[in-house]
């Protein structure tokens, strides 16, 4: 079975003239209907998270902050990160949804589900909104399956921006495997190779330029040994679809082939007897965030032809430095090792 969850009140969390907006979910639900791969999917009802759940990983004085400031909104939280009046209950439902997506794949065998959310979550920490991010949906789905007696959960994080709040949470929870590919130096300016946490993170920082090729090198040559050395019991995924060459966010240079790839990889991961969440994080060329989804859709469903409307970037990719990639196989004793 492969799922979906969606909810009305994601595009309600809303601020004219911010990046990380309405219309980014709207593009993302036009292209998997008109493609019909949205009629492929089953509909999962989304759901507000429990309180108590979401005070697992969020102090309950953040949680109250981010309430409190929505219910005096529109305000910032920081120079990049808004609330208005429905932010709260917005995010209490985009968290609750990765939740439901998680549910489906322990209790009803699952494959794969396609949380269709926003606000996103990974930069969000225990106690601090921060890079658009209110709650960190990827963490809560993972204490959720943690608390249900799952005893290793992977989170593979591609958004171009470092999954730091993601990162913080579990950095001392040998169940977690953390992996974050990401361009460095870029917001929020963590990531580096020697942040290993319980030696459980895993940290891949790229220069700008890096594309498909780099990215499939880093997911074959360091993602899938690490996933079958950990050997998960779920996956999920930090979805983010920034590090497309035309995002104006960052520098990276995937094409929508590139995210094709990515999933093939961690379909691969999976060997079909473990599912696969995939949370959306970032994103902000529409076209580029609405065919990255569809491409990933589409590898779960079987199907190979890409479609990509935006094109290959204008410029050649530049390579993964041997050095960075030596230096992560040596650190996490992966030398050698390919798959």
């Amino acid at each position: 079975m492969l799922s979906y969850v969606y909810h009305p009140a994601f595009l309600e969390h809303a601020l004219p003239g911010h990046p990380e907006r309405p219309e980014r979910l709207l593009r993302v639900m036009t292209v998997l209907e008109e493609s019909g791969a949205l009629a492929r999917l089953v509909r999962l009802e989304a759901q507000p998270v429990d309180e108590d759940l979401l005070c697992r990983v969020h102090a309950r004085g953040h949680v109250e902050r981010v309430r409190r400031a929505s219910e005096a909104g529109p305000v910032h939280l920081d120079p990049d990160t808004y609330v208005t009046s429905r932010s709260y209950e917005a995010a209490l439902v985009a968290a609750g949804s990765a939740v439901v997506a998680t549910r489906a794949v322990l209790e009803e065998g699952a494959a794969a589900v396609f949380v269709l959310c926003r606000p996103p979550g990974h930069h969000a920490t225990r106690t601090q909104a921060m890079g658009f991010c209110l709650f960190n949906n990827v963490a809560v789905a993972a204490r959720y399956a943690l608390d249900r007696g799952v005893r290793r959960v992977a989170i593979v994080d591609f958004d171009v921006h470092h999954g730091n709040g993601t990162q913080a949470i579990f950095a001392q929870e040998p169940r977690v495997l953390f992996f974050s590919v990401h361009q460095h130096p870029l917001y929020p300016w963590s990531g580096q190779i020697e942040e290993t946490g319980a030696g459980n993170c895993v940290n891949v920082p790229l220069p700008a330029g890096v594309g498909d090729t780099g990215y499939t090198r880093v997911a074959r040559e360091v993602l899938l040994p690490l996933l079958r050395r950990f050997d998960p019991e779920l996956i999920l995924v930090s979805a983010g679809y920034d590090a497309h060459w035309a995002d104006r966010l960052a520098g990276m240079r995937l094409s929508i082939g590139g995210y094709a790839r990515l999933a093939q990889i961690l379909r691969e991961a999976t060997e079909d007897k473990i599912g696969v969440v995939f949370t959306l994080e970032g994103g902000y060329h529409l076209d580029a965030l609405a065919y990255g989804v569809l491409a990933c859709v589409r590898v779960f469903l079987g199907e190979k032809e890409v479609v990509d409307p935006v094109g290959p970037p204008p410029a050649p990719e530049e390579p993964v430095p041997e050095d960075v990639l030596a230096a992560i196989k040596a650190k996490h004793n992966l030398s050698g090792r390919t798959a």
